[in-house]
């Protein structure tokens, strides 16, 4: 997929969820790891859980969120893929936003992208190697935490363009 047609796709994406229209892209059901792929522009692929290490020598990483950057769970449990989550805010040093696909059950069906969750630090140390994330069925964070091996930055390309993308949705939205 060229960059601008994963641009362009990401674009009616978040248009779709933005405005919560009908369009196949927001009625898609989706994992979480090719909609971290198209909204944040890494290039990796397989199992969410295995982000971490093909991202050695392609992207920078580390323990300190950043806007447009990919959060990466462990594959524990009953998550044996693991979990990628795209950062859209910091709120604090101990909590951050992001949006995600298929993390919570929503009106009974898994594969829902939810966009601006709380996830919070939920490690001894503060940094960010364990996290709590918001759970759409009982409208709170969750009791749970789960591993994570840190951030993946996207370069400063690919996370303008996600943060660029609901700007330039809603500039050239005609109503």
């Amino acid at each position: 997929m060229t960059n601008t047609t994963r641009r362009l796709a990401a674009l009616c994406l978040m248009f779709g969820i933005a405005f919560g229209a009908a369009s196949p892209a927001a009625a898609q059901s989706w994992q979480c790891a090719p909609f971290a792929r198209l909204v944040s522009g890494l290039q990796l692929f397989g199992a969410a859980a295995s982000w971490w290490n093909q991202a050695i020598g392609k992207y920078a990483r580390g323990e300190s969120p950043k806007i447009g950057s990919v959060l990466v769970f462990k594959a524990v449990g009953a998550m044996r893929s693991g979990h990628v989550a795209t950062v859209s805010q910091i709120v604090s040093d101990r909590i951050i936003k992001v949006t995600h696909a298929n993390w919570s059950v929503i009106n009974g069906h898994r594969g829902q992208v939810e966009r601006d969750v709380t996830v919070v630090d939920a490690s001894e140390k503060g940094d960010w190697s364990k996290v709590r994330v918001w759970y759409k069925p009982i409208n709170d964070v969750g009791i749970k935490s789960y591993p994570v091996y840190g951030f993946i930055y996207a370069g400063a390309q690919a996370a303008a363009a996600a943060i660029e993308a609901p700007r330039l949705a809603l500039e050239s939205a005609s109503f």
